[in-house]
């Protein structure tokens, strides 16, 4: 049966994301402006590709979803968005979740035009969405979700929109769950958790979106963190936190950036066909965001220096493996995999807590 109670226990079971291939771009009229989509296709396959080399030399079995030829959703680049080990148990939104955005042939093909989610009203339109939402389930995780059931794992569905795989660190006896909004009322929340998870002590902690952009706990007593989180004493009394100072104005401030590829073309193209793909670079800090394959090594987006030597001190190693394109998909190393199995049975980090 796979498992995860503590993030850096030895990971032995890996999800990998994976992007169109740069032929699916051929719908662009203009090459140019094509020739950025199927480059950002390329480098992005390649960086996936030294990922899963990187995990396989530490024995880790890497699996990947597929991408239909003909479905034009949002690929399944981030695979942490919609699942989730938790202890013995998958959390999962694949089978229900609501693909709004896709583009090109399902609209012009069938004479359909669709601008935002608003817009599902057309009774063909809906048909057609829920026929590819259904085909990126059967096609593309059903494989990864197959395998997870004969494992003998159960697989639920979600109990709140905030227990995703993004929003949720499990430090064993105690699973701390993110905010989308910062300073809200979240004693629903609470209970909600709180009823599902009777053998674990749970915390809701505001971290204004996802939690793995804005603090990483890499090891016992060390933490890596986003420059304005508050600070952890109660959630992690004792340890040590590096807060990364706040990076100077990114790409004035854009929601997603392609280098190289600052064309009105391209920003049209990305708008009117691809609005739901992208998400908001400027909530992410991806120098936080890492996976960890064990308590002596981490694998980091970037070189930091300042991250590598404190991680040093704790007997950590970072291994640096480039995501070029984390601008435009929104997502660290962290966002693109998926841990389904790690050794080690559940620890309590902090015992004589209450629950």
């Amino acid at each position: 049966m796979y498992q995860v109670y503590q993030h850096w226990d030895q990971l032995k079971v890996c999800v990998v994301g994976r992007a169109y291939n740069p032929e699916q771009f051929a719908w662009i009229k203009n090459t140019k402006t094509r020739s950025y989509f199927e480059q950002l296709a390329v480098e992005t396959e390649e960086d996936f590709q030294g990922l899963i080399n990187k995990l396989h030399l530490f024995d880790v079995r890497t699996l990947r979803p597929n991408v239909p030829l003909d479905l034009y959703a949002k690929p399944p680049v981030a695979v942490r968005d919609h699942c989730v080990m938790i202890g013995d148990t998958f959390y999962s939104d694949i089978e229900t979740y609501d693909f709004k955005y896709f583009y090109h042939n399902v609209r012009e093909e069938n004479g359909l035009w669709l601008d935002s989610a608003d817009q599902l009203e057309d009774a063909r339109l809906i048909e057609l969405h829920n026929q590819y939402k259904t085909k990126l389930y059967n096609n593309g995780y059903q494989h990864i979700l197959q395998e997870i059931k004969d494992q003998g794992n159960n697989i639920k569905t979600f109990v709140d929109p905030h227990l995703t795989g993004p929003m949720v660190t499990r430090i064993g006896c105690d699973l701390y769950v993110g905010t989308y909004e910062e300073n809200g009322d979240y004693s629903y929340l609470r209970d909600k958790l709180d009823k599902e998870f009777p053998n674990y002590r749970v915390h809701v902690i505001d971290t204004g979106g996802h939690s793995d952009g804005t603090f990483c706990p890499v090891t016992p007593g060390l933490i890596i963190s986003h420059w304005d989180m508050p600070t952890y004493q109660d959630s992690f009394p004792d340890w040590e936190v590096l807060y990364l100072p706040k990076p100077t104005p990114t790409f004035q401030e854009k929601k997603w950036w392609m280098p190289g590829a600052e064309t009105k073309d391209v920003t049209d193209t990305v708008e009117k066909y691809m609005n739901g793909w992208i998400g908001d670079i400027t909530e992410t800090v991806f120098d936080v965001n890492m996976l960890i394959i064990n308590q002596n090594n981490v694998i980091m987006i970037a070189h930091n220096e300042t991250v590598i030597d404190k991680l040093s001190e704790y007997g950590v190693t970072a291994h640096v493996v480039p995501f070029r394109h984390r601008w435009f998909w929104d997502g660290g190393i962290h966002c693109i995999t998926n841990d389904l199995h790690r050794e080690g049975s559940i620890q309590d980090y902090f015992p004589g807590r209450s629950k």
